[in-house]
């Protein structure tokens, strides 16, 4: 692993937690992500189960859990399987977990290798009432390959029909979206990472450069840090291009006079950063360009004050989004006209900003959380507000993420450079 051992403490707690919320006598069955092919002979890099990984920290392909608390043969309620390697593996794709790690890592005492997985399922849900399943229930999900996950659900209901069938996903809903202070520091040092590498792009960067170029010394920061690498791909958007929400073809050469929009995270221990920062090539603000980004700066510092426990996350896009409005107007990039004369469906504000202030975080980028649920203390929220003028070529967000605190909110970005000044203190200097 590059990143440094999780204690174990971690996938132990989260296990407890999840049984908490199962019915008497079920059984929770989950398996590990595809290995997907990319051509010819290679394939993609290996991403465990967001599920998987947060309730065994196993970060291996291969790989299945068996949680059963009412197991008549107390050896099997929880049970781990690996893959077992052999010489052939060893030469060919290195170190595999022994049963020996894999115990180290999750705290599952009961090691099997993973050619044991369908035949002690057959032998355990006989005696189970209810057979939990993982298949991915994000809201923003839209995947139209069948995963793992969803081939196993899928087999299991045909092979036990007569069983009853539950969805982790609710529990997973619940559970992963409130951070242990593990996560909470884990994810703290995915957010230092991050910033690191801010800082360097800042002293680095010049009229003329590549962003390929910023994406690769981000990158280097990144892994010279015991990141995984990024935790999303990322955007570096200079001139016109950031006004593109999702663009990620990194191919534009940066010219005086352009602001550039970073949107990129580290990803550590399987945990994500996320942040964006906009900043002029040149080291200084013009005066539009700053005054664009001074008035998003604006929203996201009162948006964050939203971001208390007993709000919904859909409530906190809405009252945030009015906000935005309102430095709209002052702009005078939208009118009091224009907003009488608005569709309920698409209000005037959406004309420059066009998507959501916020959204989960942690082992997901876009993390698993009940959008119409309330806010509660250990959650991870974005905020990031922005502003897209199109017409003159200037796209700005600002992107935080913010604790949930029983206190206020906590920015986990504290410290890294949001002032124009401070920007273009550390560039000119």
């Amino acid at each position: 692993m590059r990143y440094e051992a999780i204690d174990q403490q971690l996938f132990m707690e989260n296990r407890a937690r999840f049984i908490s919320h199962m019915k008497p006598n079920s059984i929770a069955l989950f398996v590990s992500s595809d290995v997907f092919p990319r051509n010819a002979d290679a394939d993609f890099y290996f991403r465990q189960d967001s599920e998987l990984f947060w309730l065994t920290g196993i970060n291996q392909e291969e790989t299945m859990l068996i949680l059963y608390p009412d197991c008549p043969n107390p050896i099997y309620k929880e049970v781990l399987f690996t893959r077992e390697t052999n010489e052939h593996i060893a030469v060919w794709e290195g170190h595999k977990f022994s049963k020996e790690e894999a115990r180290a890592i999750s705290g599952i005492q009961q090691i099997n290798w993973n050619q044991d997985f369908k035949g002690l399922v057959n032998t355990l849900v006989k005696y189970a009432d209810n057979i939990y399943l993982n298949t991915n229930e994000n809201d923003r999900a839209s995947n139209p390959v069948q995963t793992a996950q969803m081939r196993f659900a899928l087999e299991m209901k045909q092979q036990f029909p007569l069983h009853n069938f539950e969805r982790s996903a609710k529990i997973m809903e619940y559970e992963r979206s409130r951070k242990s202070e593990i996560e909470i520091t884990l994810m703290q040092r995915a957010v230092n990472i991050t910033a690191g590498a801010f800082h360097q792009v800042l002293k680095t960067v010049k009229p003329g450069m590549w962003e390929f170029e910023i994406e690769g010394l981000i990158m280097k920061e990144f892994l010279s840090n015991r990141a995984n690498g990024y935790s999303f791909q990322p955007i570096i958007a200079s001139g016109a291009s950031a006004c593109v929400l999702h663009y990620v073809s990194n191919d534009k050469q940066t010219k005086d006079g352009d602001l550039l929009l970073l949107d990129f995270g580290a990803d550590y221990a399987n945990y994500a950063g996320d942040m964006t920062r906009c900043f002029p090539v040149n080291g200084r603000f013009s005066p539009r360009q700053k005054e664009i980004y001074n008035a998003v700066l604006h929203v996201n510092r009162e948006a964050t004050k939203l971001l208390v426990p007993g709000r919904t996350l859909d409530a906190y896009n809405r009252e945030s989004a009015l906000i935005m409005q309102d430095e709209l107007l002052r702009l005078g990039l939208i009118t009091r006209e224009d907003i009488a004369k608005e569709s309920p469906a698409w209000p005037a504000y959406k004309k420059y900003f066009p998507h959501g202030t916020g959204h989960f975080l942690g082992i997901d980028v876009h993390d698993i959380g009940a959008r119409y649920g309330k806010l509660d203390v250990g959650m991870v929220i974005t905020c990031e507000p922005g502003i897209y003028i199109q017409e003159e070529g200037i796209g700005v967000r600002i992107e935080n993420d913010i604790l949930i605190t029983a206190n206020g909110p906590v920015n986990l970005m504290a410290g890294v450079p949001i002032e124009t000044g401070e920007i273009e203190e550390i560039m000119l200097g």
